[in-house]
C-alpha cells in the first residue's frame, strides 16, 4: 500500500463503488463520506492497495488534531472481498497513524445491514463505541467507534 494522490487518473471505480456502497441504504442526511476532491486535503493520508499495479482499494486517516486521526474512506472493491484484504488495509491505517503519532483513532459506520462486516472487523481490531466525536451528532443510523494506540 502507497500513499497516493485521491484525484489519481486510474482511481475512478474505487470512487464510484465507495460512494454506490455508502449511498445504498442510508438516509443521505446520514451519509459522512468523502468525495476525492475532500480527501485531497494536507490533513489526509490517502492509501492504495493495488493488485498488479490495478488500484483494489482504499483507505484513509484524517487528523483531528495532535493526537487524534478519523478513518476515512476505507473500502475494497467487491469482487476482491473475503482474502482478508480489509484486515490488511485496516492494519495499515492503524500501524500508519501509530507511526504519525497519533495516540487514538476513531471512526462513524453505518448500522445498516451492509456495514455488519465492517463492524466486526473493527471490532475485532479492538474499536470500541465512543460517543460522537469532532462535529458528528448522535445519529440513529451511524454508529461511532475508537481505539486508542
Amino acid at each position: 500500500m502507497e500513499l497516493e494522490n485521491p484525484l489519481g487518473p486510474d482511481l475512478g471505480l474505487l470512487m464510484q463503488r465507495h460512494t454506490a456502497d455508502m449511498h445504498a441504504d442510508t438516509p443521505p442526511e446520514s451519509i459522512h463520506m468523502m468525495d476525492a476532491s475532500q480527501l485531497a486535503n494536507p490533513n489526509i493520508s490517502f492509501f492504495v492497495m493495488r493488485d498488479t499495479g490495478v488500484p483494489i482499494g482504499m483507505g484513509a486517516f484524517k487528523r483531528i488534531d495532535d493526537g487524534h486521526a478519523e478513518i476515512k474512506s476505507m473500502h475494497i472493491l467487491a469482487e476482491k472481498r473475503g482474502a482478508g484484504l480489509s484486515k490488511k488495509m485496516l492494519d495499515h491505517l492503524i500501524a500508519e497513524a501509530r507511526v504519525s503519532g497519533f495516540q487514538r483513532l476513531s471512526l462513524e459506520t453505518g448500522v445498516q445491514p451492509t456495514f455488519i462486516a465492517a463492524r466486526a472487523l473493527y471490532a475485532k481490531a479492538g474499536f470500541v463505541e465512543c460517543p460522537p466525536f469532532e462535529g458528528y451528532k448522535a445519529d440513529p443510523n451511524s454508529v461511532f467507534l475508537t481505539l486508542n494506540l
